[in-house]
């Protein structure tokens, strides 16, 4: 009779054997439902859980998230032909960082200039398709609707990071759930210069200086109509407000 401990008893492996050919089968599963589905499929699964990963809630953005003599220029309804570039170019003469604020339909037009916009650096923001007033929308059109201009930033930028949503005129109604559930925070301002009304660069330069505030968020446009005013006067006051100490920075991040 052999002892329980002799060195020389080989013990079964069966199910050892067993579990590792059940663990490879499964291996081989996983591989061919992935060779389905095809790379456009990965790659939406990727994004899709990118953005969910991304810690985002409903409340609505309006500071930097740091105080002090911090501000944050933000910029919708572009890209636009005729101001986005010129933005761009003031931007980087300042070595600014801003947000761009997208509206769908303009950047199905013009993918070029989206590209442009983020190899630069900025950050981009989803502004909804059509531009249309989504206060009384359900909460499905909403999703439908952010769903697809997210879309269309990624076919202009592959893989781009959209962390925030801004609601067309600030008509938020139940937009801010939705695009968290989305990983997109809602960005809000604390300091709008209303470019949207017709106004000379010196009118917009004077709002600037008067209602910056620390850590606020500003909003104006480089799309949507002649946006040159708004412009000349960015280029004016950036290198005023960084000889008084000012920092430009983003937005407080996504939670």
């Amino acid at each position: 009779m052999r002892a329980m401990d002799d060195p020389r008893e080989v013990r079964p492996r069966r199910p050892r054997r067993r579990l590792l050919a059940l663990l490879a089968a499964l291996g081989l599963c996983v591989v061919a439902a992935l060779t389905a589905a095809g790379p456009a499929q990965a790659t939406r699964d990727g994004v899709a859980a990118m953005a969910d990963s991304t810690m985002a809630d409903a409340t609505i953005i309006t500071d930097t998230g740091v105080g002090g003599q911090t501000v944050a220029f933000t910029f919708d309804d572009g890209p636009d032909p005729s101001n986005t570039p010129r933005l761009l170019q003031v931007l980087a003469q300042n070595n600014v960082k801003a947000v761009f604020c997208l509206w769908g339909d303009h950047v199905r037009q013009y993918p070029d200039l989206v590209r442009q916009i983020a190899a630069a650096g900025h950050t981009l923001c989803n502004h909804s398709m059509y531009h249309s007033d989504m206060g009384s929308w359900s909460a499905s059109q909403i999703r439908a609707d952010l769903e697809q201009t997210s879309a269309i930033i990624r076919q202009a930028v592959p893989g781009a990071q959209i962390p925030y949503f801004r609601a067309p005129n600030g008509s938020w109604g139940q937009t801010p759930g939705v695009a968290a559930s989305l990983g997109m925070q809602p960005l809000g301002w604390r300091l709008a210069i209303n470019d949207w009304e017709p106004s000379s660069a010196d009118v917009l330069a004077q709002r600037l200086r008067s209602g910056i505030s620390p850590g606020a968020v500003v909003l104006m446009h480089d799309g949507g109509g002649n946006r040159q005013p708004t412009v000349d006067a960015v280029a004016r006051v950036i290198p005023e407000f960084k000889s008084q100490g000012w920092t430009f920075t983003l937005p407080a991040p996504p939670r």
